[in-house]
């Protein structure tokens, strides 16, 4: 997939780094970091501001993956319902889970407040319900969370209430959460690198890492270097490959996603689609998600492809999409579009752990990962550092490989999917 073809983020980037030149040579680190979206870059930054000396590889640039290309939405919660983890590890267990999610939520606010960074954070969400299946699953939703999490932020919305806060005629009613927002992620993740850099550590653009030895210290090579570290972070995500870490290998499956953006709305057009600035998604299993930019464009996702291929007449199919849920837009000009891979995994909960004793990973965040990223970096830190409770409790969450193998569990993904696809329908 092209780096970042018609995205509208690279277009209103607001942050730069200092030198991230490729990695040449050997060098000495306490810590180096493998990736630089949001997992790897607030990994750097917890473990500077800790003292660690660090050194981060990304292959391509900072926020070149999910991080500088998703919907941009942040909440609390997980890419998985409650139960499989209070299945895992106990109902006190996915209490402290549920309330580390809504730390995550926090933590982006605090980053973006204590760096400066420019990345028009919101707050306001939506959850809309399109049949009368989805209003009692959210009814449901919304008793559970209170009588067992105690969370009361999930607030009712009767089809009218909803219309005051999302002017489509596609929904039937829905959830509005003011803990849950919205932001520029690829201006976020950069916020959060130039953060990591001021506070010491060092960032190699453009170095992929093509082997990882472990031991003491272990050894990470790029084409033209060498880092030997007592720790390793592996934070790539989607685009780690399974190569360099065969333990790893099948937990993840890399689906991609689609967004559009359009042209700046008019006043009318912002009264009549989103006039509480919220960021919205839909209760569908293969749901639609949007929300607007901070020069008024409306932001719309959803579409998937599982092969890595754009799916065909994909602007035609979200344009039409789009005109469905706003009449009001039908025809409206689009001036971006783009894609990127998103890690799931089996059951849709993050997958954290360790491999030996000093190479740590977290990925897999299944499409909820813009603020739960941002955590996973302070718990890689407290693990580091030695204070491991926090990231062993997600660790606890077993990940079975996606069934198939290599050749097979892509097909059988969309076989899956279809299935679902087919019961949004009903």
């Amino acid at each position: 997939m092209a780096a970042y073809v018609d995205s509208y983020y690279r277009d209103t980037q607001r942050v730069s780094l200092s030198n991230t030149e490729p990695l040449h040579g050997t060098h000495r680190a306490d810590v180096c970091v493998v990736g630089g979206g949001v997992t790897g870059s607030a990994a750097a930054l917890h473990l500077a501001e800790r003292g660690y000396r660090v050194k981060l590889l990304e292959a391509q640039r900072i926020g070149w993956g999910a991080s500088g290309r998703s919907g941009g939405q942040i909440m609390p919660g997980f890419g998985t319902d409650l139960k499989v983890i209070a299945n895992a590890v106990g109902t006190a267990g996915a209490q402290q889970a549920w309330e580390m999610s809504r730390e995550a939520v926090r933590l982006t606010a605090e980053l973006v407040e204590r760096h400066d960074i420019p990345c028009d954070l919101k707050w306001g969400a939506v959850h809309a319900a399109l049949k009368p299946r989805h209003l009692r699953e959210f009814q449901a939703w919304q008793r559970e969370m209170a009588e067992v999490y105690g969370y009361h932020g999930l607030h009712w919305l009767d089809r009218e209430a909803l219309h005051e806060r999302v002017r489509s005629n596609a929904y039937i009613g829905g959830l509005h959460e003011p803990e849950a927002g919205h932001l520029h992620p690829l201006n976020y993740t950069l916020g959060v690198a130039a953060a990591a850099q001021r506070a010491g550590a060092e960032i190699h653009e453009g170095s992929a890492v093509t082997g990882l030895e472990r031991g003491s210290p272990a050894r990470v090579t790029t084409a033209e270097g060498r880092v030997d570290a007592d720790f390793v972070v592996l934070a790539g995500n989607a685009y780690l490959g399974g190569d360099l870490e065969p333990a790893l290998r099948g937990r993840i499956m890399p689906v991609s996603n689609y967004i559009i953006a359009t042209e700046p709305l008019t006043e009318h057009q912002v009264a009549n689609t989103l006039p509480y600035d919220d960021a919205v998604s839909d209760a569908n299993f293969v749901l639609d998600y949007y929300r607007l930019s901070a020069d008024r464009r409306l932001l719309y996702g959803g579409q998937v492809s599982y092969n890595g291929r754009e799916p065909r007449r994909l602007r035609e199919r979200m344009e039409a999409k789009l005109a469905r849920v706003f009449p009001v837009l039908e025809g409206i000009h689009v001036t971006h579009r783009w894609g990127g891979r998103v890690g799931i995994t089996l059951n849709r909960a993050p997958h954290f752990g360790r491999v030996g004793s000093n190479v740590y990973f977290a990925q897999g965040y299944s499409g909820q990962g813009m603020a739960l990223a941002g955590l996973a970096g302070r718990l890689l830190a407290e693990a580091i550092g030695g204070q491991a409770e926090r990231f062993d409790l997600l660790s606890r969450l077993r990940h079975q490989r996606f069934p198939g193998g290599e050749r097979l569990r892509t097909p059988l993904l969309v076989l899956a999917t279809n299935f679902y696809r087919m019961r949004d329908l009903i």
